[in-house]
């Protein structure tokens, strides 16, 4: 899987910064957005293009149903 380039290498592991004795006591946590699980129909070649990219092709078509929602939210705000 490496050699298909669907296995990244792992990046090098920074050191972490000093955090204040009391950062802990006033941290704010922000969860992170929940998605939910869909199952959709789409048409044959609509899927292989997304797999003709490369990995991640779901990943990809989210990206571009996330762009789309964007840009039509922008529209009518105007």
């Amino acid at each position: 899987m490496k050699e298909r380039g669907e296995i990244a290498s792992p990046a090098k592991a920074t050191e972490a910064p000093e955090l204040p004795d009391d950062f802990w006591e006033t941290a704010q946590v922000e969860l992170p957005k929940t998605k939910k699980a869909v199952s959709m129909r789409v048409d044959p070649d609509i899927l292989e293009f997304f797999k003709s990219q490369g990995g991640g092709h779901l990943t990809k078509m989210h990206s571009v149903l996330r762009a789309y929602v964007d840009a039509h939210k922008k529209l009518s705000a105007e």
